[in-house]
């Protein structure tokens, strides 16, 4: 349920857009037109009066300085050609946003936390489309209701790795706007117009071709995923080259044979970057060494236990919006839990490697 900050913010938005006379769709194409492409959805969705979508932290800066202008503005004005009153005017109305925000959240919030708000890993603000590429199943995972001619055809059986699909495309759906199109596919079917939206694929590079191709182009992500003569469940993950690479392996318990150990820990890699297609939109992807560190990567951002603190931390660690991170995913009795970022065990690799920088809010 919507807080009452929550509704005084999309109320405020909404008085400032009317009081300017522009409409939904004016109001994002100006944004857009700025550099920062948004859908009149997304700004239906941050004013709506019940639920309302929490303004990310970036949009408050420029919707006091275009309300800032007298008149209805047509586009947005540099902060450097503000006159000194129409500054002091821009910083009265972000001042205003960020304190209904702070309520909306419930209180004043960290600053780390704050950012989060602008890093919702789920939430398209451009109005998406979102494609979500699962894997065709192997052959000899697929049963007898795949086939077509049964009267109990089910087309989902084809596939795999859809623990992890029902996980995101639900929580996907939830955090945005109704209106925005998420769809879901095999990679055997995937066309070129896929390619250009945000894109999401799950799954490794064993029955997920797509992925194995946009590893090969991702040269500046460090990680490849590869077949290994000694793991026949998976394909494992590295890091480096020669004697410098680090392979990363699932931890088995101990048994008296192969065929009785069961999987402790899992491998999971999460990763978002510009997609290579469309630098508006992006990339994610949610792999894993076995379909558990699949789930595990995509569970990290959609539990509700764990994924407003690794939220903050993406903020505070990957400032630029581009990340890539193989995680460890416990497995009890058969189930994926969640990796928590902020335990430093769980991160096996991250990049980039640089330490965040903090910025001041302006």
């Amino acid at each position: 349920m919507a807080t009452p900050g929550a509704i005084q913010l999309a109320q405020r938005l909404r008085a400032l857009r009317e009081q300017a006379g522009l409409k939904q769709s004016e109001l994002a194409l100006i944004f857009t037109e700025d550099g920062r492409p948004v859908s009149s959805a997304a700004v239906s969705s941050w004013e709506r009066p019940k639920e309302p979508v929490m303004l990310p932290e970036n949009r408050a800066e420029p919707y006091a300085r275009l309300f800032t202008l007298a008149g209805a503005p047509r586009r947005m004005v540099p902060r450097d050609r503000l006159t000194p009153e129409q500054d002091t005017r821009r910083r009265e109305i972000l001042d205003g946003l960020r304190d209904l925000m702070d309520e909306a959240r419930g209180g004043p919030a960290p600053a780390d936390v704050a950012r989060a708000a602008q890093y919702r890993s789920w939430f398209f603000a451009d109005g998406g489309p979102v494609v979500i590429v699962i894997p065709d199943a192997g052959e000899s995972a697929v049963g007898p209701l795949a086939a077509e001619t049964h009267p109990n055809f089910t087309a989902l059986h084809r596939y795999a790795d859809l623990d992890a699909l029902f996980e995101l495309h639900g929580h996907i759906r939830a955090e945005n706007d109704p209106s925005l199109p998420v769809t879901f596919k095999p990679a055997s079917m995937v066309v070129a117009d896929d390619l250009s939206s945000h894109l999401v694929l799950i799954g490794g590079i064993g029955w997920n071709p797509v992925t194995r191709r946009l590893l090969r182009l991702l040269e500046r992500l460090p990680v490849r995923q590869f077949e290994s003569e000694t793991l026949k469940s998976g394909d494992l993950f590295a890091v480096g080259h020669g004697a410098e690479e680090r392979v990363f392996e699932p931890v088995w318990s101990q048994t008296d044979g192969e065929a009785h150990r069961e999987l402790e820990e899992d491998v999971g890699l999460l990763a978002r970057v510009i997609n290579p297609f469309n630098s508006s939109r992006t990339l994610t992807l949610c792999n894993g060494i076995h379909s558990r560190g699949v789930l595990g990567a995509v569970r990290a951002l959609t539990d509700a236990q764990v994924r407003e603190a690794n939220e903050a931390f993406l903020a505070r660690r990957f400032p630029k919006g581009e990340f890539g991170m193989l995680v460890r995913v416990p497995v009890f009795h058969g189930q994926a839990l969640s990796p928590d970022f902020l335990i430093p065990e769980n991160i096996l690799f991250a990049w980039p490697d640089a330490p965040a920088q903090r910025r001041e809010r302006g």
